[in-house]
């Protein structure tokens, strides 16, 4: 193992495993977060962890660079899976990919240098906006609309489903923002040994460990016992979407 990879040591491999599961345990719920906030099985989030943590690391410039599911473009992808479905997403992402490398290959990436931030940083706002709003209705137990817009519109509803007396908003709000409250103040107040644990780490365990200690009636996230039966090959109609 260590002739192979001439960054890993018999001196560092033991720090190197703690990082790794430390990453892991941070990574996992996160996969099934965003898997679920793009509209697509939680399985296919843990494919995607499992896929971008493997076959991305041994082909990566970095050897510290951890890949996996990026919470930038989950707006794009819902409305891509609740038009389209999941095989016309599988086209649309292998074609961006061919065409990333035939852009590598041509060192077209310097004309987006032409690109003003002020594009770039208003397309991420707008994104950012877009995926606040969504996660409200999750937050609250509720599922976000296809568009982003319908959010903004059915925003009175997701306020009148808290207060409906049989309603589980309230309690799934709660931890939810309890879960945003330890994210923001943990580095703050952890001392010692304990700072060197992450946040998010932190946050998942104890609202985890609340939600099962008191059995809240909250939404749950489900898992088949064969997360690869949620894989769906593309075919030749999907191309038709595109």
């Amino acid at each position: 193992m260590y002739k192979w990879n001439p960054h890993v040591t018999r001196e560092t491999f033991p720090k190197d495993f703690l990082a790794s599961l430390v990453v892991f345990l941070m990574a996992l719920p996160l996969c099934m977060g965003i898997a679920l906030a793009s509209g697509v099985p939680a399985e296919l989030g843990l494919i995607t962890g499992i896929i971008g943590g493997c076959v991305v690391g041994f082909i990566t410039g970095s050897p510290l660079q951890v890949s996996g599911p990026a919470a930038g473009l989950t707006v794009l992808v819902y409305e891509i899976v609740s038009k389209h479905g999941v095989e016309a997403l599988a086209v649309i992402v292998l074609t961006a990919g061919l065409l990333q490398i035939v852009m590598g290959i041509l060192s077209i990436g310097q004309v987006f240098r032409s690109v003003s931030p002020a594009v770039v940083n208003g397309m991420m706002s707008g994104i950012g906006i877009t995926l606040i709003l969504s996660q409200m209705y999750i937050i609250a137990g509720l599922h976000p609309k296809a568009e982003g817009l319908e959010n903004i519109q059915h925003f009175p509803q997701l306020v009148s489903h808290l207060f409906e007396p049989a309603s589980i908003g309230p309690i799934s709000v709660g931890i939810g923002a309890l879960t945003i409250l330890i994210l923001y103040t943990w580095s703050k107040f952890a001392r010692g040994k304990f700072a060197a644990i992450p946040a998010p780490l932190i946050a998942v365990t104890i609202c985890t460990a609340i939600t099962a200690v008191f059995n809240l009636p909250i939404t749950h996230v489900s898992l088949p016992d064969n997360i690869f039966g949620a894989v769906k090959i593309a075919n030749i109609q999907a191309v038709g979407h595109m």
